[in-house]
């Protein structure tokens, strides 16, 4: 009997060490603040037009029922201003510049479908029989420039959204999205 209370007081001081062993760490990934900054950042780099508002109200200045509607539309626009993430530091901006330097030169090798964007979020070479063995050295060392920079640049965006540099690579799956849109 001495025994049964003693295996059961061992059974119960295991179990309670087992629950405090067993600790969730949630990390918390900020995706959405993630998309926004790749989105700005390729819009930039490639030279796109940022597409404008088009539930913005009519200009219409004989209608009372517009000011309600403006005095709306500036508050949520206000609102939403807090929700876009701009971020930028010397390193960010220096290697948005490089990057849109190189975009010409890498442009008509994806349109020729040498080039492509990898679902990485890095530049990869698809189909470079095409190419002369000049032309390949020059296209491949755009690529290794364009992937040096996209690697920092992702992890630069994640120091800048406190985002653990573990989840570096989550960061240029997204950033790897907007990119493949931006070729559409």
């Amino acid at each position: 009997m001495k025994q049964h209370g003693k295996l059961i007081k061992t059974a119960v001081a295991l179990a309670i060490l087992s629950m405090g062993a067993c600790v969730t760490i949630n990390i918390y990934f900020p995706a959405e603040k993630v998309e926004a900054v790749a989105g700005e950042i390729v819009q930039e780099v490639r030279g796109l037009q940022l597409e404008k508002d088009t539930d913005a109200p009519p200009k219409n200045k004989s209608s009372s029922l517009q000011r309600p509607m403006l005095v709306a539309s500036l508050v949520a626009t206000a609102w939403a201003a807090e929700d876009v993430t701009t971020i930028s530091n010397p390193t960010i901006r220096a290697l948005k510049q490089q990057m849109k330097d190189r975009y010409p030169l890498l442009k008509p090798h994806f349109k020729s479908g040498v080039l492509q964007e990898g679902a990485d979020g890095y530049v990869a070479l698809a189909n470079a029989g095409a190419l002369n063995l000049k032309d390949k050295r020059d296209v491949t060392s755009l690529v290794d420039a364009e992937n040096k920079d996209r690697r920092v640049l992702y992890q630069e965006v994640a120091k800048a959204l406190k985002i653990d540099p573990a989840q570096t690579d989550r960061v240029a799956t997204i950033f790897a999205k907007e990119w493949q849109k931006s070729l559409q």
